[in-house]
């Protein structure tokens, strides 16, 4: 009993110390791209015929702080996944610590693909049609705080949604997930996708359209990417067991 209790302070420990260091890096990376945020804010600005308004100072500097924010979070996915990856170490086999430790670059390089689909694909499809609901009919004056909120909102689950291939990667090489429990998952997976696809997307057709058939097209890429690794999985482990059985002959 005192073993585990000591086994279990010493993992608390451990995770305690990842978790600061991904916490360091995060200031780190915050403070670094709040130097650079005014460079940011006037590309991403660079297409509005009119200057954002503001009501009052506080709302620039939580514009500038929102903006900081999601480059560094971004940044910090990297050393967050790393951090995992050292805290699950001891757990896994010589080899599946070298395969695990691939899919790390995967992991920022698809949160940037994710929001660069919903910047450049979906925000100005979705903005056209909203400010068309208002053509005629109002007068429309962007806040600054109202634009990017809206922009965030609606680029940054994507950044999100599609690290799912390589998450599902990952949970089937730890053996935590496998292509069956997905395939009987399929329904109810492409039920919730669906819903986060209304959710996040105004009232039309066409805007659904364009999330959910990406959303679901990243459930099958993770499907298909499962079964591969499953099937490697089985043969490593069946190569294994001989290789052991051999020796012990």
């Amino acid at each position: 009993m005192q073993n585990r209790d000591v086994h279990l302070v010493e993992h608390l420990e451990e995770l305690r110390k990842r978790i600061i260091i991904t916490l360091g890096a995060f200031m780190i990376f915050l403070t670094g791209a709040f130097i650079f945020v005014n460079d940011l804010y006037n590309w991403l600005i660079r297409d509005l015929d009119e200057k954002l308004a503001v009501l009052g100072p506080s709302d620039i500097l939580w514009v500038y702080m929102m903006l900081s924010g999601v480059c560094a979070f971004a940044f910090t996915i990297p050393v967050a996944a790393y951090q995992v990856w050292r805290f699950v170490t001891p757990a896994l086999h010589k080899k599946e610590r070298e395969v695990t430790l691939r899919f790390i670059p995967g992991f920022f390089l698809l949160f940037i693909l994710g929001i660069s689909f919903g910047y450049f694909v979906l925000f100005p499809i979705v903005l056209g049609f909203l400010m068309g609901l208002s053509e005629g009919q109002f007068q429309t004056m962007f806040t600054a705080e109202k634009y990017f909120s809206f922009l965030i909102n609606l680029t940054l689950p994507f950044g999100f949604l599609f690290e799912m291939p390589l998450v599902v990667l990952f949970l089937t090489r730890l053996g935590i997930l496998n292509p069956m429990r997905l395939v009987k998952a399929r329904k109810i997976s492409y039920f919730v996708l669906i819903v986060v696809s209304i959710l996040i997307t105004p009232p039309d057709f066409v805007s659904d359209f364009l999330v959910i058939i990406p959303l679901l097209v990243l459930y099958e890429v993770s499907l298909s990417l499962s079964k591969i690794v499953y099937k490697k999985k089985l043969k490593d482990e069946a190569k294994e067991e001989a290789e052991a059985y051999s020796e012990v002959s």
